[in-house]
């Protein structure tokens, strides 16, 4: 029974897409089909198929690998935090266990990048991506990207692109940006909740993102609009250079444009910016993840402690009254729909509302030490459903992202569908825990 309930569940967050959607007859149901097949197949793949299973584990154990490195370096500046190996002692705190690996992860990553690796596989991706599923390059290109690289980093590395799309474009954009996780931050994640499940919401959410995107705001794109435009094509960069070198600069990226395909896989692309030094550019790195740790630990403070002040006021007019009860009332229903008994989906409610006004950090933290006795499906879905950003405050961070970067036009049109992107981050969590919930039982 509850088999059918998590089907139908799946059925009806599709559904909740078309009854929101800002224009039902511009929804492309083919694209939109494709998507779901391809999405509810990578499901099976990662968590029934065996050959799946083994790489979501071994992807797990690859990144519950590097933060057992990163413990070297925490022990050394801070040795009674946690061992050398992670034990004697233990992680004593959250920020030892979740937060300062990222110091040795965000480096990581930046080095990928910065040899190209990760830009090369992000660009491979998304085309496959495009062509398997009918969505515009960059929309694809992008989804990818935010998969790697997070929303807001996402965002700044594409203002060429983001400036020169439609405003309906744009609107796309701020929409899938509500659904995606860095990876970054995976190892954190992976250290408070199940590897397994946190390493398949991650092309869940990407995939997802484009569908729910395009329901809830479908914009017709021609081929003419279809293009990537790379950071040699920003016009105030190009403005900047005397008339000779900009010649050089477009003659040299029209030649590389001209190449075929497999010829442009082993040359450098010179619409990239020249590289800073590798050490310079290491520095910014460890910098930036110290920027993120204090980000995040400012916010899980901050949020948690709202949340305890809001409990108490409500408690003055009634002392049943709490932030997490209002919130499970409104969840309730989408929890039931993921095919958990009515007592596991009111708890399940509270820590999907929780999630919505905090982030995903606080309601790890305080599931943490239970997690593993839970049922399978109750486990999986939940653990699914809090992998993302989706909450009140990467709404505020996704629009003044673009407000740093594009003109007042389109944000005016991101401005006016804040709503929708609220709703678009849940339905893209919703989604992916219910396509999860039907293999995991």
């Amino acid at each position: 029974m509850y088999l059918a309930i998590n089907i139908l569940g799946l059925v009806v967050f599709l559904a909740l897409g078309w009854v929101f959607s800002n224009d039902r007859k511009g929804i492309q149901w083919k694209s939109v089909g494709c998507m779901v097949a391809l999405n509810l197949i990578i499901a099976w793949l990662l968590t029934s198929f065996e050959g799946g299973r083994v790489v979501v584990k071994a992807a797990a154990d690859g990144f519950a690998w590097i933060v057992n490195i990163s413990y070297q370096g925490i022990n050394f500046a801070l040795a009674n935090w946690v061992g050398a190996d992670g034990t004697n002692p233990t992680p004593v705190n959250f920020i030892a266990s979740a937060l300062l690996p990222i110091l040795l992860i965000v480096p990581l990553f930046d080095i990928l990048t910065y040899i190209g690796f990760l830009p090369w596989v992000i660009k491979w991706i998304g085309r496959g991506l495009s062509f398997i599923t009918r969505r515009p390059k960059f929309e694809t290109f992008f989804a990818v990207e935010m998969m790697f690289l997070g929303n807001t980093e996402a965002l700044a590395v594409s203002k060429v692109q983001l400036r020169r799309m439609k405003a309906g474009r744009n609107v796309t954009l701020a929409m899938m940006s509500m659904s995606c996780i860095t990876a970054a931050i995976v190892g954190s994640y992976i250290q408070m909740v199940p590897g397994e499940f946190v390493i398949t919401a991650i092309p869940l959410n990407c995939i997802n993102a484009l569908i729910v995107s395009h329901m809830l705001y479908p914009v017709s794109v021609t081929a003419e609009e279809d293009v990537i435009y790379s950071t040699a094509m920003d016009v105030d960069v190009l403005e900047g250079l005397p008339e000779e070198e900009r010649a050089k600069r477009e003659k040299a990226i029209a030649d590389y444009n001209a190449l075929p395909w497999y010829r442009k896989v082993y040359r450098r692309d010179p619409a990239q910016p020249a590289k800073e030094p590798f050490f310079s550019f290491l520095g910014d790195s460890i910098l930036s993840g110290g920027r993120l740790i204090l980000i995040i630990t400012a916010n899980v403070i901050a949020f948690v402690a709202l949340a305890g002040l809001i409990d108490k006021v409500l408690a003055l007019f009634w002392n049943q009254l709490s932030l997490e009860s209002i919130l499970g009332v409104i969840m309730y229903v989408p929890s039931l729909l993921l095919g958990l008994d009515p007592g596991t989906a009111w708890d399940m409610s509270q820590l999907m509302g929780l999630k919505l006004v905090t982030n995903e950090f606080v309601v790890m933290g305080q599931i943490t030490g239970d997690i593993a006795t839970y049922a399978t499906h109750y486990k999986a879905v939940l653990t699914v459903f809090i992998t993302s950003f989706a909450n009140f405050s990467t709404l505020g961070m996704v629009i003044g992202c673009f407000k740093g970067m594009v003109a007042k036009e389109k944000n005016d049109a991101i401005s006016k569908q804040v709503g929708r992107m609220l709703v678009a981050g849940i339905l893209v969590s919703l989604l992916s825990a219910a396509m999860v919930g039907l293999f995991c039982w």
